[in-house]
Formats: structure tokens, C-alpha cells, sequence
């Protein structure tokens, strides 16, 4: 790995949705629009500029509430950038999350033709993704957001998505979510595991050197610099459906809660399998200096404690043994959760919409998000787990279990069927507020 000098990230550039973690509680919204009017949309673009929350702004008056806006090819093509500058972007940006469906296992019920509308589609070009700490806080963004498209018939809102979080504090299976993030050098933010060393700031902010001392920027520099890419993602939760299969591969209570375990890597609690192998330890899980310091290869090569295919391990094998160098893999994840809890204890789908909103930044759209997509989420060979897939989002058929390793025999559990489907989404470009100023001044 390179070992230049620690960058100076230009934080009063970087949108502040790009590095900061989401607030707790949080309440949250989704808005696109389609441009179909050129100069109105760069009028949003300059009035975006006004709105969005520096990286560089964390004691702002406005604390843990911001506005983030994120372009999609599409939507580049409509502000009118020239196609000399759009061929400078990732070729996976380019063609689209729904042209990536197979690679990234979205098939049967995620495939695109299934998504909601107009998710994968070429009308989909800017997103406004508003954040706060309550419905109050959030509903005082969306006004400034209003702000920037307010008055501008040729930018339609056409699709919406309002998030919050649930009264649990988790998500809809149950679990703690948001737990692991991996730090960033020069953002200020301090690492969720501190056994971690700092990544380049060239793995998630574009302009700067990357692990493997390389420095991707589209072009022109000011449009580029600065900026990140977002995977956008809608997935919809089976939540009766993994309650009632943990309830059939169970003994009782007490071991039902210990397989949800061995499935994530955690207790419900946020807790680590690594940390607390026999029980949940909620004052563990509740500890962010502690629930997410531990490494797997050097306690569990394995997978005694944590399973090499549980949910966790496979979204960061940390230091484990597995083909590939985990650290070109890492991403920053931000999860939001969607539409009402399913009641406690019941084990009927009651018809109802929910799931989680995800966000998956990074500088390396192939290496990152598709590759630990593809590679490590709906395949197994790079850990030796041939083709078993991600236990939680894995795209299931109905064929493969789950193996527990233990002594003297592992424990293998029922077919998995597919708990999480897609509903849409998109590949996004974050600019930075120059570069969010300099789309606003385009000419033709």
C-alpha cells in the first residue's frame, strides 16, 4: 500500500454527507427529479451550491442536519456537460446501476424491470437527500432544499422517499445498524475500530491518492475534485420471512437469538459474535469505542466465533485470510430506514412497504460496491465458502443454506430464501460545492 503523506481533504468543498455519519435518531427524505429544462437545471445546480452543508461545517448552527444533492449520468448529460468531460467518468457510473443488474445479482424480483418507477430509468438525474435529527429539524432542510427548486417548472419532483428511524433504534430485522464505517485520513472523524488503519482519502473523495497511490478525477478538475460517487439502493425487507426462518432452524428462543447472531455477526444489540460469542452484551452493543474493535484473523481464522459467511464478515473480512486485499474493497455505508415496523412476534407479512434506503460511498464504484457486490455478498469462493451467498441480502434461490461452523460438526441450516429485494436505485456522482457551482454556470 502507498505510504505518501497523509492528504489535506478541502473539507469547506466535500459535501458533508460524503464523510459525516448520520446523526441518532435520524429522520430522513429522498427526492428526484428529472430536468427537462437545461438552464433551469443548472439554476438548481447554483441554487444547490447554497444549500448543501460543507464537510468543513460540523459546528454549523443548523448541527447534525444537512442537505446532500448527487447527479446521475443522466443527469449530467441533461445539464449539458460536455462529452469530453462526461467520458472521464467511471464506466460503471456511466451506464447505469440497471444495465449492472447482473453483476450485481439483481435478478427475478430485483430485477430492474421489477423497480419501482421511475428508479432505473434515464429520467432519474438529480437526488436531494435531506438528514436530521428529528422530523422538526428535517422538515426545516426540505424547506431549504424547496428553496433550490422552488419556481423552476422545467425540474420535476417525481419520485419521494421519506426514512426515519424505527423506535427500536434498529432496523427492520432486528439489528443495529450504521456500525462499522472505516476512517478516512484527513476527515477528522475518528475510526469505529481503532485496530483499523486510516484509509487514503482517495478510496472515497475524488482529487486525491488512493490505496494503491493512484488519483482518479473526471474532468474538467474543478468538476471533478473534490467530488464521490453514491450507490443508491431501495431494499425492501422480508421481515416475517427471516423471523419465521430463524423460528424453523431453532430450538428455542435462546438459540433462535444465537443463530440471528451467527447470520449478522452480531447480536441484536450491535454487539460482536467476536467480542461476546455466548450472549448479547446490550452495554457492548451500546458502546461505539468498543463494539467494533476486533479483528477475525488473528482471533477466529475459523470462523468458530464468526462465521466467514455471516453478513459482517463478508462486508469487511478485516484482517482475515481471503483472496484479494480487503483494503481496496472498503466503502462507507449509510443506511436509512423505510415505512413502518412490522408488529413484534409476528410472523405474517401484513403487505406493507419497508425496508432500508442504502448509500454506499467510495472513489471506485468497480472495486468497491460491485466488487464486495458480486464477490463477496452473492459468492463464497473468496473465503473458501464456494458459491454460498450472504445469509441477510444475499439474491437467494431457495437451494443454499447456511453452514455454522462448530465442533465436533458444523451446523447447517435450511435453504435460504431471499429475505431482501431490490426496489430501485442508481449510481450518483457527489460533487463538490465548486463543482456544484461550476454546472450552474455552464453555457451552451
Amino acid at each position: 500500500m502507498s505510504a505518501q503523506t497523509p492528504a489535506v481533504l478541502e473539507l469547506d468543498d466535500i459535501q458533508r454527507g460524503v464523510l459525516s455519519p448520520r446523526p441518532t435518531p435520524y429522520a430522513a427524505t429522498y427526492l428526484v427529479f428529472r430536468v427537462d429544462d437545461r438552464a433551469q437545471g443548472r439554476e438548481l445546480m447554483r441554487r444547490a451550491a447554497a444549500s448543501v452543508t460543507a464537510a468543513a461545517d460540523s459546528a454549523s448552527p443548523l448541527g447534525e442536519t444537512w442537505v446532500s444533492v448527487a447527479v446521475t449520468f443522466h443527469g449530467l448529460e441533461a445539464l449539458g456537460v460536455p462529452r469530453a468531460s462526461l467520458d472521464t467518468f467511471a464506466w460503471e457510473f456511466r451506464q447505469g446501476m440497471a444495465a449492472r443488474a447482473k453483476t450485481l445479482g439483481d435478478a427475478g424480483e430485483s430485477d430492474p424491470a421489477q423497480w419501482e418507477a421511475p428508479l432505473g430509468t434515464s429520467d432519474v438525474h438529480v437526488v436531494f437527500a435531506a438528514l436530521a435529527p428529528d422530523t422538526a429539524r428535517l422538515e426545516a432542510a426540505l424547506d431549504r432544499a424547496r428553496l433550490a427548486h422552488d419556481q423552476l417548472p422545467g425540474v420535476v419532483a417525481i419520485w419521494r422517499q421519506d426514512c426515519c428511524a424505527l423506535p427500536t433504534g434498529t432496523e427492520h430485522f432486528g439489528y443495529l445498524d450504521g456500525v462499522s464505517q472505516p476512517a478516512v485520513e484527513g476527515s477528522g472523524i475518528g475510526a469505529s475500530n481503532r485496530l483499523e488503519v486510516p484509509l487514503k482519502a482517495g478510496e472515497f473523495v475524488l482529487g486525491y491518492r488512493d490505496e494503491i497511490g493512484g488519483i482518479q478525477t473526471p474532468q474538467p478538475e474543478v468538476l471533478g475534485r473534490n467530488g464521490s460517487y453514491a450507490v443508491f439502493r431501495k431494499l425492501h425487507q422480508r421481515v416475517a420471512e427471516f423471523r419465521r426462518y430463524l423460528r424453523e432452524n431453532a430450538t428455542g428462543p435462546e438459540d433462535e437469538e444465537l443463530l440471528a447472531a451467527k447470520i449478522m455477526g452480531r447480536w441484536r444489540s450491535g454487539a460482536p459474535l467476536a467480542l461476546s460469542p455466548q450472549h448479547d452484551a446490550p452495554d457492548l452493543g451500546a458502546g461505539p469505542q468498543r463494539h467494533n474493535t476486533f479483528l477475525y484473523g488473528r482471533d477466529d481464522p475459523a470462523g468458530f466465533i464468526t462465521p466467514s459467511g455471516c453478513h459482517i464478515r463478508r462486508a469487511n473480512p478485516r484482517d482475515a485470510a481471503v483472496a484479494g486485499e480487503v483494503r481496496l474493497h472498503r466503502m462507507i455505508r449509510r443506511g436509512a430506514v423505510y415505512g413502518p415496523p412490522l408488529p413484534e412476534g409476528a410472523l405474517e407479512d401484513d403487505g406493507a412497504d419497508r425496508g432500508l434506503m442504502f448509500a454506499f460511498i467510495g472513489a471506485h464504484l468497480g472495486r468497491q460496491f460491485e466488487f464486495v457486490q458480486s464477490q463477496w455478498m452473492n459468492d463464497g469462493v473468496f473465503f473458501g465458502g464456494g458459491s454460498a451467498r450472504d445469509p441477510v441480502t444475499g439474491s437467494h434461490d431457495g437451494v443454499t443454506g447456511f453452514t455454522v461452523p462448530r465442533r465436533p460438526l458444523r451446523r447447517r441450516l435450511s435453504p435460504l430464501p431471499r429475505f431482501v429485494v431490490t426496489r430501485g436505485g442508481e449510481y450518483c456522482f457527489l460533487p463538490g460545492l465548486r463543482a456544484l457551482r461550476w454546472l450552474g454556470g455552464l453555457q451552451d
